[in-house]
Formats: structure tokens, sequence, C-alpha cells
């Protein structure tokens, strides 16, 4: 039997461990396999006895559906396509309407999903490493295990997917014997990457620790003189967190350490839990923020100026990476949330287009690019996006006056302004009838550009 695995070709930062799990499984019953990410007119051309194709968030839609259809002759019979992943779990149904295939929901954990009596088994498989060869894509992530040594999540937090695709939160999945497995046949790996949605849940957590440290993983441990590094990379519960469970973490050689920091509301529970962090001798953090979902975009600043003020005060930088909050079901990016408008989005979008993507430690490099203050920050997300990108070279050539201009308006004005740039769509013209007005929108595009670009690694 020849096997075509497909992964669409969106930039991501971990390899498909679903495919690598199925490559896997069909090996152990000596079947060919073959992996590719994107669209390859060879591949296509040939036929088939089984593709699998990958899915991830709902926003890579588009990206996804095109995929499906580009290799949809490439099997004589729809049904020996299976579609799996994030998306075809969370709009199954929207998936099957659009392509005519019946996607597989959640994890391979249970008989019969891909039609064989014990494909239940391959959730738990050594993922097949060698097929990352076959394909010229690099991820970001390499030279590490990757795996799970919990799954699921406690919480239920509505902007996740975790509970729809694990809704089981199982609290221990020993990995020494799978690390051994990979080193004997794809060669040992420098680093420890865990996909844990929130391993600090589980009541094996000293467990979980200890086997860590047997695999080899301890502070000042090296591989061909490079120091190993474990990377909980989903962001830990801040909740589940005591300074006992710090300790812990404080014998792994963990780098970054990522704290979660969804909600300004817990930033007291945050900055004591960065403490802790620091007391422990953790130097570099990172954490995603939320933004978009039920924040302000006041708060949004907030979160990034605490990490700020935490690393003048502990001595610790921590890199904060924003990340727009899309709904589940979205087939896009261009969701607006209750307290944002298209502008302050867009804004953001500039701002992080300038800094790619990530929010340094050092001061001076947040107040250029967020501002002072909150003030000054609303300024920056109203501005036109050239004066944002390219801050330095229109400060005095344009900005200034822009800037200028707008604190003259009148209450009335502004709202009338406001009106216009919050929907960030230019298309209709500038003409107000408002001549002030008029010279404000002047330097916003007149059609509204897709071609910004902005890092996003997931």
């Amino acid at each position: 039997m020849n096997v075509l695995l497909v992964e669409p070709g969106y930039k991501n930062k971990y390899p498909p461990l679903g495919l690598m799990k199925i490559s896997t499984y069909h090996k152990m019953k000596g079947h060919n396999v073959t992996f590719v990410k994107g669209y390859c007119k060879e591949k296509r051309a040939k036929k088939w006895d089984r593709i699998y194709i990958a899915t991830l968030f709902s926003f890579y839609w588009n990206y996804t559906i095109k995929t499906i259809k580009y290799y949809k002759k490439s099997v004589d019979d729809k049904n020996k396509i299976k579609i799996g992943g994030v998306l075809a779990t969370i709009m199954a149904n929207e998936l099957e309407i659009e392509t005519g295939i019946k996607p597989i929901k959640g994890l391979l954990n249970v008989k019969g999903k891909l039609g064989y009596k014990n494909d239940n088994i391959i959730d738990t498989l050594t993922p097949d490493y060698s097929i990352l060869d076959q394909i010229d894509y690099k991820y970001p992530a390499k030279d590490a295990y990757f795996g799970y040594m919990t799954k699921g999540c406690k919480r239920k937090c509505p902007f996740c997917a975790v509970n729809i695709m694990e809704p089981k939160y199982i609290q221990y999945i020993p990995m020494k014997e799978q690390i051994k497995r990979v080193k004997k046949k794809y060669g040992e790996k420098k680093d420890l990457l865990l996909i844990d949605n929130n391993i600090l849940a589980s009541p094996n957590f000293n467990k979980i620790v200890d086997e860590i440290l047997e695999m080899g993983f301890y502070k000042g441990a090296k591989l061909n003189d490079k120091l190993r590094y474990v990377d909980f990379n989903q962001g830990l519960d801040t909740r589940f967190l005591t300074k006992a469970k710090m300790h812990r973490l404080a014998e792994l050689p963990i780098k970054p350490l990522r704290i979660a920091f969804d909600y300004y509301s817990l930033r007291n529970t945050y900055i004591e839990k960065v403490k802790w962090a620091a007391e422990c001798g953790f130097i570099v953090l990172s954490n995603y923020i939320l933004y978009n979902y039920k924040d302000t975009p006041e708060e949004l600043y907030l979160r990034l100026k605490i990490n700020i003020e935490l690393n003048e005060k502990f001595g610790t930088q921590i890199f904060s990476f924003p990340m727009k909050y899309v709904p589940n079901n979205q087939k896009n990016r261009f969701y607006v949330g209750h307290n944002w408008n298209r502008r302050y989005l867009r804004g953001i979008q500039c701002i992080l287009n300038a800094t790619h993507g990530v929010v340094g430690p050092k001061k001076k490099f947040f107040q250029a690019a967020f501002g002072r203050n909150l003030k000054e920050f609303r300024r920056i997300l109203l501005m036109p996006d050239d004066y944002i990108i390219y801050r330095s070279k229109y400060e005095s050539n344009g900005a200034i006056d822009w800037w200028n201009t707008y604190s003259i308006l009148t209450p009335k004005q502004k709202r009338k302004f406001h009106a216009i740039i919050y929907e960030n769509d230019f298309k209709n013209g500038r003409d107000t009838n408002d001549p002030v007005i008029n010279t404000l929108l002047q330097p916003y595009p007149i059609i509204k550009s897709k071609n910004l670009k902005v890092v996003h690694l997931v």
C-alpha cells in the first residue's frame, strides 16, 4: 500500500505529530509512506491507496480546503482520503459540505476511526521523525523530542479548543520508553518540547518532573557540548502554580519559562508567580498575551507594561507575544472583539510588524513601540499605517503635524473622525465636507491593504 501524508503549506512552528504517528502505524504494516507539505505536482499526479490530510486552526480554512481539493483526484475513491486535526474536529460539518469528505474527529484512540481493527493505538505510538527529511520546509522547533506527558485540560476556557479535541483529562503519560525508541531509531535529540495543555493540573506533577530528570534533562545537561533545554510550550497555568511546584520546575533546564497571562484580572497572581520564578533562578520567561477577546486595548498595554516593570524589578527577561483571539470556528483572521475595532487591531498589527511579532524585555524598546503611557498608546493606534511602522522616518515628516491637527478637533469632529477610521476602510474616499478631517485622512490608504506581513508561528 502507498500512503501519502499531507500538511497544508501554511507556516507553522511544530511538525504534525498526528501524521508522524500515522506514518509509524502504516510502516508497522509494511506500507510505503510519503510526506509532503503543501502542493506538489509530482505527488498529485500519482494514484495513492490512502491520503491523510492534517488540519490546524480554523483561520487556515482556505489553505486547507484548497489543499484537500488539490489532492482529491489522487485517489480513485474519496473515502480513501482521511482528514483530521483541529479544524476537522471543530468544523466537521462545514468541511464535509465543502469537500464531500467526512472528517475524522478527535484523537486516534478509538477503534475503527481509520478502518483498522487496532487503529486505536495510533495516539500512543512513537512519532516517525524520518518523514520530516522528505520535505524542504524546516520547522522552527527542531532537534527536539516532541510529546505529551498529560492530555487535555481541567479548565473550560471558552476561547480554547482543547476540551473539544481532548475532552478527557489524562493526568500522566509515561514518556521515557518513547524517548528511548526515538533515540535508537532516529538519533538522540538535544531538547525536550512538551505540548501539554495544562501539566500543572496533574496530581502526578512530581512524578513527571522526576521522569524528565531521569531522561537526562537536568540543569547543566549537555548533548554534543550544547546545553539541553526543556520547553513546556503551551504556557503554565498560574492558578495551579504553587511555590513548591516552582521549585520543582527549577530543577529542570527550562528555557524559556512560559507563564500564561491571558487576563488582566489575574495580574496579582501573575506578578506573584514571576517573583517566585525569579527567586528560583529563572531569567528568561515568555508568554502569549491574548488580546481581542474580552479585554480592552488598554488592558493589553497594561499587561505588556507589567512585564517591562517586572524585568526592571527582578532582573528577568520576559518576552511577550501578543496573540490575537479568533473564534475556533472563524474561517479567517478578521474577527473584531467587543471592545476593539478594526483600526485598533490594524494598529497593533502595524506595531508587531515593526517588532517582528515580539515585545522585548527592554523598557526603551517597549516605549518606542507602544508609547510611554496609555495616552500615547491610544494615539499610536489611531495613526496611519506608515506613521506607525516607520516611526522614525515620519516623526518629523507628517506624524507630528497629524497629531497636532488631531489634537485640535472638537468632540463632535472626533466622533465623526473615529467613526470613519475605526472601520479601517477608506475605499469610499476621504471627502467628509470637513477640511480638517479631510487633512487627517490623507495619509490613510484609499484601498485597505492586505499585504502587510505579520509573524504568526503556531
